[in-house]
């Protein structure tokens, strides 16, 4: 599987670093070097590209700004990728840049893959790229919904399976709360909009308007309006085509055109062309009859109806009327019908709310019952999968110097009468069930168990980190784990427990140790050497990879304080064979 590495970390004017890189593997890497060299400027700088708190003291003297950069491998898809891009950052070949500026008057800047950033960016990329465990920062698993979180990969499909049903229930009883409420909270709204629709409805049913009728009235408007000016214009227009009978002397145009149909039927023997013209002249002869009959008939037939006129603009009134309280400006009267339509759909699923509730009500107490039952599902597993991890972490502190520890989960519920029923209790439920998860420390017998936060010393504290992350090794989603003092107070076989459990935990993830132990040293793939120079910075050259002649040097100084004692050099030799081995 293809996880998150911490590469590369250049870090300028901080501390006693003026300017270093530190280079570090994808496995083990520990961080040694003299008191005071500068080991802890890397848990620091590591601190301040999560996000840590920006403090202006650890500027260098003499300079404007510290600054710390990262480069971090991460996959394709991956949720800080995701987010990172999200952010507007671009990613290298997979690979994510990450810098950190703190000016000496104390103001901050954050960058990732290029783009300026909230700082607290940072702290939400280093949820899912780096765990801190060190005597002044803690991060991860100390947060409950973590632990949570882990203990349920921890568990496997004795919670997978449950949980997953329960998501889908509790999905369920959300949407179903949410729409009760939304039926209930605004039952007066709905009333008022229900009474509005019944009054909109009857008022257009009274009116019983049908689709084209404004359009039939304005022509009936039209022609009722200009009654006489149309009757005169047809009849004029008739006594052109057909004759005045009061004037017999008059010439009409039926007449001359028969009269030009006649003369030329004398003569259309002779040729076919003259033929031709006094067919059509035969064709507008009939078109003159039927048109001078059709405006005898439109003048009979046309007559003022001043009360029918008055009929009209009433019914148009009122059509308009309806237009415009239930259509738009220049809408027609096809908008209203439409309204109607609409208004009574609307109404009924109104008038149906009481019927909605009641069945929603049904459905969402079914479901309910449903949840708790799986709710008490996942309390079981988790209980049962808490257990075993409690034994195996106390068991791993039994080889960390610390024997009599005791480690424990408590899964507790709090009381919610709006929550769901659990063992004869009403109690409040997530999207994770209804258990609120805390891992707890009693560090020695008679002591009562803690929050593990708060339950042990700085160095302790690496420790119990170090055995519940080695529990946990695989099933916690961070890459990258970084250890400060985990060695704290421990020395001879609990060293060495400490560096063989730091290699397991480095099998399935990233491990970086600042650590003054040699026992501890010596299992680490790579062994970074922090050093000063003559006028009290690292420089480049002041952090260095050891290999071969170099690591056993190394080894030898922190075994006894003298890098060239035969003893120290074969015990240093001892304990690189032994690591090796254990591998």
């Amino acid at each position: 599987m293809v996880v998150s590495v911490l590469e590369e970390m250049r870090i300028r004017s901080l501390g006693v670093i003026d300017d270093a890189v530190v280079e570090l593997s994808p496995g083990f890497t520990a961080v040694t070097g003299e008191t005071g060299a500068g080991k802890t400027m890397v848990v620091t700088s590591l601190g301040l590209l999560l996000g840590g708190r920006a403090d202006p003291a650890l500027v260098r003297i003499g300079a404007k700004s510290a600054v710390v950069e990262g480069r971090i491998a991460v996959p394709s898809g991956a949720s800080a990728a995701v987010r990172a891009e999200e952010a507007g950052a671009e990613l290298d070949d997979g690979t994510l840049l990450i810098s950190r500026t703190v000016s000496a008057e104390g103001r901050s800047r954050a960058h990732v893959g290029g783009r300026s950033v909230p700082v607290g960016l940072l702290s939400e990329l280093a949820d899912d790229l780096v765990a801190v465990h060190g005597q002044t920062d803690q991060q991860g698993l100390l947060r409950p919904a973590r632990q949570r979180a882990a203990l349920d990969r921890y568990a496997g499909a004795a919670v997978s399976g449950p949980l997953a049903d329960y998501t889908t229930a509790y999905r369920r009883l959300r949407a179903l709360t949410a729409e009760l409420d939304e039926l209930t909270t605004r039952a007066r709204e709905r009333a008022q909009e229900a009474d509005l629709l019944r009054f909109g409805l009857d008022e257009i049913a009274g009116a019983e308007p049908r689709a084209g009728e404004d359009a039939e009235l304005a022509a009936e408007a039209e022609r009722l309006g200009h009654a006489e000016a149309l009757a005169s214009a047809a009849s004029a227009a008739h006594a052109a085509l057909a004759g005045d009978p009061e004037d017999p002397e008059g010439v009409d145009a039926t007449t001359l055109v028969a009269g030009a149909g006649r003369a030329l039927d004398a003569v259309r023997a002779h040729d076919p062309a003259l033929a031709a013209l006094a067919d059509r002249m035969g064709e507008i002869s009939i078109l003159l009859a039927d048109v001078s009959g059709e405006l005898a008939g439109y003048a009979d037939r046309l007559e003022a109806d001043p009360r029918r006129l008055a009929a009209v603009e009433e019914r148009r009134a009122a059509l308009t009327a309806l237009t415009r309280k239930y259509g738009k400006y220049g809408e027609r009267i096809e908008a209203v019908v439409a309204w109607a339509e609409e208004g009574a759909a609307r109404l009924a699923e109104l008038d149906g709310d009481d019927d909605r509730i009641g069945g929603l009500t049904a459905e969402r107490d079914t479901v309910r019952a449903e949840l708790a039952g799986l709710a008490r599902r996942l309390t079981d597993a988790r209980t049962e999968a808490a257990d075993r991890f409690a034994a195996a972490v106390t068991e791993e502190l039994a080889s960390l110097a610390m024997p009599h520890a005791r480690v424990s989960f408590a899964l507790r519920q709090q009381d919610d009468p709006d929550g769901v029923d659990l063992d004869g209790r009403t109690v409040a439920y997530g999207p994770h069930g209804v258990d609120e998860v805390e891992l707890l420390l009693a560090p020695h017998p008679g002591a009562p168990p803690r929050p593990i936060a708060k339950g042990a010393s700085g160095g302790e504290l690496s420790r119990v980190m170090l055995a519940v992350e080695v529990v946990f090794a695989g099933t916690d989603p961070v890459p990258t784990y970084l250890f400060d003092e985990v060695d704290a107070g421990v020395g001879g076989k609990a060293a060495v427990e400490i560096g063989r459990r730091l290699a397991k935990l480095a099998r399935s993830a990233q491990v970086v140790v600042v650590t003054h132990l040699p026992q501890v040293a010596a299992f680490a793939d790579r062994q970074l050497l922090v050093e000063k120079t003559s006028d009290g910075s690292v420089t480049r050259s002041g952090v260095t990879v050891l290999e071969g002649e170099d690591r056993v040097r190394e080894l030898s100084r922190m075994l006894a304080g003298q890098e060239d004692s035969e003893t120290a050099r074969a015990h240093a030799e001892e304990l690189l064979a032994s690591a090796r081995s254990d591998g």
